[in-house]
């Protein structure tokens, strides 16, 4: 997976790909300098409907969250910082090699009580 890759070269170490759980999935999860670090992967072809970030919607970060957090009491794990994660992933139709994007913290478990949308930018 290019996205696993991505992330390697950048220190993460990769704990698990695609987390699945009745109610979602995770693509990786990963640990990154003292944080676990829950990473949604969006791809697209052409920007037509805008960057591959902007298609994590509300309903999608309350999905990853709730699974994100079926994973850590799965794992018996506490104590630990927990990011939101979102790789973003472009190949435009003109070029060979695609645009690999990481947007750290993209969102938090709080932002979800907020009004609004979080951007990316």
């Amino acid at each position: 997976m290019l996205a696993v890759k991505f992330l390697k070269k950048r220190g993460y170490k990769i704990l698990q790909r695609n987390y699945r759980r009745r109610n979602g999935e995770i693509d990786i999860v990963c640990y990154d300098h003292g944080t676990i670090a829950f990473v949604e992967v969006k791809t697209r072809y052409s920007d037509k409907y805008g960057p591959p970030e902007l298609s994590v919607t509300e309903a999608k970060k309350r999905q990853i969250i709730k699974v994100a957090l079926q994973y850590i009491a799965e794992k018996k794990i506490e104590d630990r910082n927990l990011r939101f994660d979102v790789v973003s992933i472009f190949y435009p139709p003109d070029k060979k090699h695609p645009t690999i994007t990481l947007f750290k913290n993209a969102f938090a478990k709080s932002d979800l009580a907020a009004s609004g949308t979080r951007s990316f930018i």
